[in-house]
């Protein structure tokens, strides 16, 4: 997959794509079903496949104060987008000059001049240009008026409404099965691990850290959880906890995760930890005995977690 951080300029076989229109934060099974469009398009046109998502998110360009909201990393974007069979990615720049871009600007200047799109599929309730003025109506005009087709795709599933939105705050309430459920997957949480205070080692619970970042901070607590080393080799089963530590005196925000089958060292490596189930809120003990009491209820529920999720997954497999 090819990556493009502008849209002014651009050689002939980086044009005429038919594209999905969105931020895409977390590609879940809504933006999917907006990428197959596309992709039916570019099938039909026999023209690339691409994407166009904004950078930075415009939330983050008018509020730069904003609490952190991502579902995903740019890089873990951009592999699921590429698992998708995207093969042109454009990374809008999000500045003054777009945010204060008019809708027929937009689809003018950005759409026709710059990207020479083909073909564009966008979400039902999709909004674009300066204070969200352009709809889903409008592009379609835009698009007859400047020679590219639209496709406007229903977001909704048998049960649910499938967006970004929904998927933060099941997490922020610890409903990690409505978060996996919209996702399609489990969610995750992708870095590299850090040095910490080795306070697990005392205890006998080694954990491996990762800085939260940009990413949602969903409820602080514990949680049953897989993760992946580099992007290979097998889920390993494990134990989390998002919070700051009150127990230990912890003040940043971050999250540990203590593996069940793995001895070794993991500082600098990338780690993706995925949240499988809510276990128990954060809270704080009295001195180091109760926690490690606590820790080891934790561990076992997790474990029972971890290996039934794995036994229906190898079952549903057969």
């Amino acid at each position: 997959m090819q990556i493009l951080d502008q849209f002014e300029g651009l050689a002939a076989k980086e044009r005429g794509a038919a594209i999905a229109l969105g931020n895409f934060d977390g590609v879940h099974k809504g933006h999917v079903k907006v990428i197959q469009s596309a992709a039916r398009a570019a099938e039909q046109l026999s023209c690339p496949l691409g994407t166009a998502v904004f950078h930075p998110h415009p939330k983050k360009f008018f509020v730069p104060s904003a609490a952190p909201s991502r579902l995903q990393s740019n890089e873990a974007r951009s592999d699921a987008l590429q698992a998708q069979g995207v093969e042109l990615l454009y990374n809008l720049p999000f500045d003054r000059a777009m945010s204060l871009m008019s809708d027929r600007e937009f689809a003018q200047k950005v759409l026709r001049d710059g990207l020479g799109i083909r073909h564009v599929s966008v979400g039902e309730n999709y909004h674009f240009g300066r204070d969200r003025m352009g709809d889903v109506a409008s592009l379609i005009e835009f698009g007859k008026e400047f020679g590219f087709c639209v496709d406007a795709v229903e977001l909704a599933g048998e049960e649910t409404r499938f967006s970004s939105t929904a998927v933060r705050k099941a997490l922020q309430a610890g409903d990690c099965e409505t978060a996996t459920s919209i996702l399609g997957r489990m969610w995750s949480i992708r870095g590299r691990v850090e040095f910490g205070q080795q306070r697990g080692r005392t205890i006998g619970v080694p954990t491996a850290n990762l800085s939260l970042g940009e990413y949602l901070r969903p409820r602080f607590g514990v949680y049953s959880a897989f993760a992946q080393i580099e992007g290979e080799g097998p889920l390993l089963s494990g134990v989390v906890n998002i919070g700051t530590r009150p127990t230990l005196d912890g003040k940043e925000e971050r999250l540990e995760i203590h593996l069940f089958d793995f001895t070794g060292d993991l500082y600098g490596r990338l780690l993706e930890v995925s949240l499988l189930r809510f276990i128990r809120p954060e809270q704080k003990f009295d001195g180091l005995p109760a926690l490690q009491e606590q820790i080891a209820t934790d561990i076992k529920t997790a474990q029972d977690h971890t290996s039934r999720y794995l036994r229906l997954d190898r079952a549903q497999m057969t």
